[in-house]
């Protein structure tokens, strides 16, 4: 593969690990990733249904569509990004989704709105999950799990605030004006490090994966990494076990995130409070992240993929019966600490299980059941309160399967 020039100047010239440039490019395309989140289109779901009158449900449907689109496409450009690398698949993912945002603000139907906001959420899903987290665990192997928390605590400061520049946009000049703002930070922050910087693997530059000590510093150990194809991967209990822990935990990650701020209105709370609530909920998440960068790398990460499903557990419980704005506040950081946790420790576990050399085209069919998971979870919230009025039913579901992915998780070993 070929290289940028500009990475090939500054390879030998910088005092430090070229990966910390890709992690820093990473961060960047991971903030610029939010526009299409959950978290994010909370905010539109009530001027929307109330300017157009659209049900929960419909809006619900868009990211669910969106999330089958990248079900279809994810196993076939997980390969390619393992071939050729993150660059252009990042870059295009940042130019579309600043495209489809923007477009946005111009939405007269709800079939503009379906077109637009599914092809973006199917970015959001697909592509940008697989580029970010395959070039990051092919420059870390040992420092994979720091790594992977600074480029979550980047997503989770996406997620802070973008819900918070649409609801000030919103209050400026209303929800159109949201949608613009949101696709410009989208272009401004995540288009020009990937393409300049970006480069495939270490071994693209003569380096290694991971910072190597100094010379006379203590040698660090490094961890065996296993080298699973994709057909060898699936053979495995390991597999079919992470992956129905995601199957899981991902309708609770997006179903309630969808929805919270529209449930905390119902239950008495102020938009302008509901949508801090909603960035507390990501602030949370972005603490978590950075916890598990610290996490020993000799302690199984089934173990806090565990608490992750307690924590979720213990939130949606919470959110059923809430009745002020602290109750909310509580719920919300529960709910972060378990969603930081799971989008941090999650990749680490498929890349420690079975290695780098075929992440994207492994995660990739995991990631075909986790989008539809993600799909499933809005569009089963919106249905139920267009059924029953409230969002307490679909609270409960979610604390079901939040339960049961604590039992997923402690199964799945790492297969030798």
């Amino acid at each position: 593969m070929s290289v940028p020039s500009l990475p090939r100047l500054l390879n030998g010239r910088l005092p430090f690990f070229y990966g910390w440039v890709i992690l820093g490019c990473l961060c960047c395309a991971g903030f610029s990733r939010q526009g299409p989140a959950v978290a994010t289109l909370s905010i539109f779901v009530e001027p929307l249904t109330r300017e157009f009158g659209w049900s929960r449900a419909a809006l619900s449907g868009a990211v669910s569509l969106g999330g089958v689109l990248a079900a279809l496409t994810s196993p076939l450009i997980g390969p390619l990004v393992d071939r050729y690398g993150s660059r252009a698949a990042l870059s295009l993912a940042v130019l579309v989704t600043a495209a489809a945002m923007m477009l946005l603000s111009l939405t007269q139907s709800l079939l503009v709105f379906y077109l637009l906001f599914c092809v973006a959420r199917m970015v959001w899903a697909g592509p940008f999950e697989l580029a970010i987290y395959g070039a990051l665990n092919n420059w870390f192997v040992s420092g994979r799990a720091l790594a992977t928390s600074i480029a979550t605590v980047a997503q989770m400061a996406g997620l802070v605030a973008m819900p918070l520049i649409a609801q000030l946009a919103m209050q400026h000049s209303g929800w159109r004006f949201g949608w613009l703002a949101i696709g410009s930070l989208t272009l401004v922050a995540g288009f020009l490090p990937v393409w300049l910087f970006m480069v495939r693997r270490p071994e693209d530059l003569g380096l290694v994966p991971d910072p190597q000590p100094a010379a006379g510093a203590p040698h660090r150990p490094q961890l065996s990494e296993p080298s699973f194809s994709r057909r060898e991967a699936i053979g495995t209990a390991a597999f079919w076990l992470l992956l129905l822990y995601t199957v899981l935990v991902y309708p609770v990650q997006a179903g309630v995130s969808l929805h919270q701020a529209a449930h905390l209105i119902e239950r008495g709370v102020a938009p302008t409070v509901a949508a801090a609530i909603v960035s507390t909920f990501s602030l949370m998440s972005a603490v978590a992240s950075l916890a598990c960068g610290f996490l020993p790398r000799w302690l199984p990460i089934r173990y806090p993929m565990a608490l992750i499903g307690v924590f979720l557990t213990l939130a949606t419980l919470l959110m059923v019966g809430i009745a002020s704005a602290g109750e909310g506040y509580v719920a919300a950081s529960l709910f972060g600490l378990g969603i930081g946790g799971l989008l941090t420790l999650l990749p680490i576990a498929w890349a420690d299980y079975f290695g780098r050399a075929n992440f994207a085209a492994i995660r990739s069919v995991a990631l075909s059941a986790q989008v539809l998971a993600q799909a499933a979870g809005p569009l089963l919230s919106g249905a139920l309160h267009d059924w029953t009025g409230n969002y307490k039913l679909s609270l409960q579901c979610f604390a079901v399967l939040s339960g049961l992915s604590i039992l997923a998780a402690l199964m799945a070993r790492r297969p030798k």
